[in-house]
């Protein structure tokens, strides 16, 4: 079986940072590459393991050396996918990426042989505000603008590979498995 660049994208609380975590549970020949981001790190949130928390002269000099898969601007940070990271994971195990939608194009482009496009989508948008809420992990502006944002995400979901409901954590997470094992069968 080959090993593939798995890419989880999905509006903000739709539940993909928790089904990476479940799949990485279920599955030992996957690893989850880890982004850059010049935001400040979230309560619990650990260098290293959530994000390399770096700063934007340190992001732009790295963008400058061509060394991101992919990155982007947002909500008024940069984040991206450290290149020889995954490049590097890719020789021994399939990684998975989660990032937005613009990041997830860049590195189809790129990458195309290797990647597959995963759209993580809400059962309903009243359920998505819900989740965002429970969260407590942002003000009620940036919530606001997180979700101006699912709008523009869901339309591009035409352009993934794989468009998944999240409506139940263990269904989606293994239907999510289900495709990851068929795309690791397939040859090129």
């Amino acid at each position: 079986m080959r090993n593939i660049l798995i890419v989880i994208s999905g509006p903000s609380g739709v539940g993909k940072g928790t089904l990476v975590d479940l799949l990485l549970q279920e599955d030992q020949s996957l690893v989850k590459s880890v982004s850059c981001t010049t935001r400040a790190p979230r309560e619990g949130e650990k260098d290293g393991v959530n994000y390399y928390f770096i700063s934007r002269q340190e992001f732009r000099a790295r963008i400058a050396e061509n060394d991101f898969l992919e990155y982007d601007e947002h909500f008024g940070n940069f984040y991206g996918t450290p290149r020889s990271f995954v490049e590097r994971r890719l020789r021994t195990h399939s990684v998975i990426l989660e990032i937005d939608v613009v990041g997830a194009l860049n590195a189809k482009r790129l990458m195309s042989k290797e990647t597959v496009l995963i759209m993580v989508t809400p059962p309903s948008s009243e359920e998505l505000e819900v989740r965002l809420a429970a969260r407590g992990s942002e003000s009620d502006e940036e919530r606001a603008a997180r979700l101006r944002r699912v709008r523009y995400e869901l339309e591009q979901a035409p352009l993934y590979d794989y468009v998944v409901v999240n409506d139940d954590l263990q269904r989606t997470k293994n239907e999510i498995l289900q495709i990851i094992r068929n795309e690791k069968e397939k040859t090129i």
